[in-house]
Protein backbone atom coordinates (compact mmCIF):
# COMPACT_ATOMS: atom_id res chain seq x y z
CA UNK A 1 0.00 0.00 0.00
CA UNK A 2 1.28 3.47 -0.84
CA UNK A 3 2.47 4.97 2.45
CA UNK A 4 0.84 8.37 1.87
CA UNK A 5 -2.45 6.77 0.82
CA UNK A 6 -2.22 4.54 3.89
CA UNK A 7 -1.82 7.57 6.18
CA UNK A 8 -4.66 9.45 4.43
CA UNK A 9 -7.03 6.50 4.89
CA UNK A 10 -5.97 6.09 8.53
CA UNK A 11 -6.65 9.77 9.15
CA UNK A 12 -10.08 9.59 7.50
CA UNK A 13 -10.94 6.42 9.36
CA UNK A 14 -9.96 7.84 12.75
CA UNK A 15 -11.92 11.06 12.11
CA UNK A 16 -14.99 9.18 10.95
CA UNK A 17 -14.94 6.69 13.85
CA UNK A 18 -13.81 9.27 16.44
CA UNK A 19 -10.87 7.05 17.37
CA UNK A 20 -7.11 7.61 17.60
CA UNK A 21 -5.09 6.41 14.60
CA UNK A 22 -3.20 3.98 16.87
CA UNK A 23 -6.37 2.52 18.43
CA UNK A 24 -6.90 -1.26 18.43
CA UNK A 25 -9.74 -1.06 15.89
CA UNK A 26 -7.79 1.06 13.38
CA UNK A 27 -4.65 -1.06 13.77
CA UNK A 28 -6.61 -4.29 13.24
CA UNK A 29 -8.25 -2.90 10.11
CA UNK A 30 -4.92 -2.10 8.50
CA UNK A 31 -3.33 -5.38 9.62
CA UNK A 32 -6.15 -7.56 8.31
CA UNK A 33 -6.60 -5.57 5.08
CA UNK A 34 -3.06 -4.35 4.28
CA UNK A 35 -3.53 -3.24 0.67
CA UNK A 36 -5.58 -0.30 -0.58
CA UNK A 37 -7.67 -2.60 -2.79
CA UNK A 38 -8.50 -4.99 0.06
CA UNK A 39 -9.46 -2.17 2.40
CA UNK A 40 -11.59 -0.24 -0.09
CA UNK A 41 -13.47 -3.41 -1.11
CA UNK A 42 -14.01 -4.81 2.40
CA UNK A 43 -17.50 -6.08 3.23
CA UNK A 44 -19.59 -5.50 6.36
CA UNK A 45 -19.32 -9.22 7.15
CA UNK A 46 -15.53 -9.07 7.04
CA UNK A 47 -15.46 -6.00 9.29
CA UNK A 48 -17.64 -7.57 11.98
CA UNK A 49 -14.99 -10.27 12.52
CA UNK A 50 -12.83 -7.56 14.16
CA UNK A 51 -13.36 -7.19 17.90
CA UNK A 52 -15.23 -3.99 18.72
CA UNK A 53 -16.89 -3.61 15.30
CA UNK A 54 -20.61 -4.33 15.27
CA UNK A 55 -22.95 -4.09 12.28
CA UNK A 56 -23.66 -0.35 12.71
CA UNK A 57 -19.96 0.53 12.91
CA UNK A 58 -19.27 -1.78 9.95
CA UNK A 59 -21.86 0.11 7.90
CA UNK A 60 -20.28 3.40 8.93
CA UNK A 61 -16.84 2.16 7.84
CA UNK A 62 -18.01 0.80 4.47
CA UNK A 63 -19.86 4.07 3.74
CA UNK A 64 -16.75 6.09 4.57
CA UNK A 65 -14.51 3.83 2.45
CA UNK A 66 -16.91 4.10 -0.49
CA UNK A 67 -16.71 7.88 -0.22
CA UNK A 68 -12.91 7.79 0.14
CA UNK A 69 -12.69 5.60 -2.97
CA UNK A 70 -14.82 8.04 -4.95
CA UNK A 71 -13.07 11.18 -3.74
CA UNK A 72 -9.39 10.29 -3.48
CA UNK A 73 -8.80 8.36 -6.69
CA UNK A 74 -7.94 10.71 -9.58
CA UNK A 75 -10.39 10.68 -12.45
CA UNK A 76 -9.27 8.93 -15.64
CA UNK A 77 -11.12 11.26 -17.98
CA UNK A 78 -10.30 14.99 -18.03
CA UNK A 79 -13.14 16.78 -16.28
CA UNK A 80 -13.41 20.51 -16.89
CA UNK A 81 -15.20 22.70 -14.35
CA UNK A 82 -17.09 25.44 -16.17
CA UNK A 83 -19.77 26.36 -13.63
CA UNK A 84 -21.01 25.70 -10.08
CA UNK A 85 -23.47 23.21 -11.61
CA UNK A 86 -20.49 21.13 -12.80
CA UNK A 87 -19.25 20.94 -9.21
CA UNK A 88 -22.70 19.95 -7.96
CA UNK A 89 -23.04 17.28 -10.65
CA UNK A 90 -19.64 15.84 -9.74
CA UNK A 91 -20.15 15.71 -5.96
CA UNK A 92 -23.87 15.65 -5.16
CA UNK A 93 -24.36 11.88 -5.20
CA UNK A 94 -21.38 11.38 -2.89
CA UNK A 95 -22.19 14.16 -0.41
CA UNK A 96 -25.92 14.82 -0.21
CA UNK A 97 -26.90 11.87 2.03
CA UNK A 98 -24.04 12.05 4.55
CA UNK A 99 -24.84 12.68 8.22
CA UNK A 100 -21.63 14.65 8.90
CA UNK A 101 -20.13 17.60 7.07
CA UNK A 102 -17.41 16.56 4.63
CA UNK A 103 -15.18 19.32 3.27
CA UNK A 104 -13.84 18.50 -0.19
CA UNK A 105 -11.48 20.33 -2.52
CA UNK A 106 -11.34 20.08 -6.29
CA UNK A 107 -7.80 20.83 -7.47
CA UNK A 108 -7.58 22.29 -10.96
CA UNK A 109 -4.85 22.97 -13.50
CA UNK A 110 -4.45 26.16 -15.56
CA UNK A 111 -7.22 25.06 -17.98
CA UNK A 112 -9.70 24.38 -15.13
CA UNK A 113 -9.29 20.64 -15.67
CA UNK A 114 -9.74 18.53 -12.57
CA UNK A 115 -6.44 17.14 -11.28
CA UNK A 116 -8.09 15.30 -8.41
CA UNK A 117 -10.69 15.66 -5.66
CA UNK A 118 -9.80 15.12 -2.05
CA UNK A 119 -11.52 15.02 1.34
CA UNK A 120 -9.81 17.62 3.51
CA UNK A 121 -11.90 17.25 6.66
CA UNK A 122 -14.80 15.34 8.20
CA UNK A 123 -16.72 17.27 10.81
CA UNK A 124 -19.55 16.78 13.25
CA UNK A 125 -23.25 16.94 12.43
CA UNK A 126 -23.13 20.63 11.53
CA UNK A 127 -19.47 21.66 11.40
CA UNK A 128 -16.50 20.71 9.26
CA UNK A 129 -13.46 22.17 10.98
CA UNK A 130 -11.04 23.24 8.25
CA UNK A 131 -7.82 25.21 8.49
CA UNK A 132 -6.44 26.99 5.41
CA UNK A 133 -3.06 25.30 5.87
CA UNK A 134 -4.67 21.86 5.29
CA UNK A 135 -6.30 23.07 2.10
CA UNK A 136 -3.21 24.71 0.66
CA UNK A 137 -0.80 21.99 1.75
CA UNK A 138 -2.88 19.61 -0.38
CA UNK A 139 -3.18 22.15 -3.22
CA UNK A 140 0.59 22.71 -3.38
CA UNK A 141 1.24 18.95 -3.26
CA UNK A 142 -1.07 18.54 -6.28
CA UNK A 143 0.60 21.45 -8.16
CA UNK A 144 -2.79 23.14 -8.46
CA UNK A 145 -3.29 26.39 -10.33
CA UNK A 146 -6.63 26.96 -8.58
CA UNK A 147 -9.15 25.15 -6.45
CA UNK A 148 -12.84 24.94 -5.63
CA UNK A 149 -14.09 24.08 -2.15
CA UNK A 150 -17.30 22.21 -1.46
CA UNK A 151 -19.03 20.78 1.57
CA UNK A 152 -22.39 19.30 2.43
CA UNK A 153 -24.99 20.47 4.92
CA UNK A 154 -26.48 17.33 6.51
CA UNK A 155 -29.63 19.32 7.36
CA UNK A 156 -30.37 19.44 3.61
CA UNK A 157 -30.50 23.26 3.64
CA UNK A 158 -27.65 24.64 1.52
CA UNK A 159 -27.93 28.20 2.89
CA UNK A 160 -24.41 29.40 3.81
CA UNK A 161 -23.81 29.97 7.52
CA UNK A 162 -21.80 32.97 8.79
CA UNK A 163 -19.00 30.48 9.53
CA UNK A 164 -19.08 29.26 5.91
CA UNK A 165 -18.69 32.82 4.65
CA UNK A 166 -15.90 33.61 7.12
CA UNK A 167 -13.98 30.43 6.24
CA UNK A 168 -14.29 31.19 2.53
CA UNK A 169 -12.86 34.67 3.00
CA UNK A 170 -9.93 33.25 4.97
CA UNK A 171 -9.27 30.71 2.19
CA UNK A 172 -9.43 33.40 -0.50
CA UNK A 173 -6.95 35.56 1.43
CA UNK A 174 -4.60 32.61 1.99
CA UNK A 175 -4.84 31.67 -1.68
CA UNK A 176 -3.87 35.19 -2.72
CA UNK A 177 -0.70 34.89 -0.61
CA UNK A 178 0.42 31.52 -2.01
CA UNK A 179 -0.74 32.22 -5.58
CA UNK A 180 -3.49 29.59 -5.80
CA UNK A 181 -6.89 31.13 -6.53
CA UNK A 182 -9.99 29.90 -4.71
CA UNK A 183 -12.57 30.03 -7.52
CA UNK A 184 -15.70 29.16 -5.54
CA UNK A 185 -17.15 27.46 -2.49
CA UNK A 186 -20.16 25.24 -3.17
CA UNK A 187 -22.51 24.16 -0.42
CA UNK A 188 -24.51 21.03 -1.21
CA UNK A 189 -27.88 20.28 0.38
CA UNK A 190 -30.61 17.77 -0.39
CA UNK A 191 -31.17 18.25 -4.12
CA UNK A 192 -29.92 21.84 -4.06
CA UNK A 193 -26.72 23.85 -3.84
CA UNK A 194 -25.44 27.37 -3.30
CA UNK A 195 -22.39 28.99 -4.92
CA UNK A 196 -20.86 31.62 -2.63
CA UNK A 197 -19.29 33.19 -5.72
CA UNK A 198 -22.69 33.62 -7.39
CA UNK A 199 -24.13 35.01 -4.15
CA UNK A 200 -21.35 37.60 -3.99
CA UNK A 201 -20.16 36.24 -0.65
CA UNK A 202 -16.49 35.91 -1.58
Amino acid sequence: MNLQHNENLKSLMSQSLREQQDSYTIQQLFEQFPTTTELLDVSEQQLTTIKGIGISKARQITAMLKLAKALTIPTDEPYIIRSPKDVYSLLSQELCHLTKEHFVCLFLNTKNRLITKEIISIGSLNAAIVHPREVFRAAIKRASASLICAHNHPSGDSTPSPEDVELTKRLVDAGAIVGIEVLDHIIIGAGNFVSLKERGLM
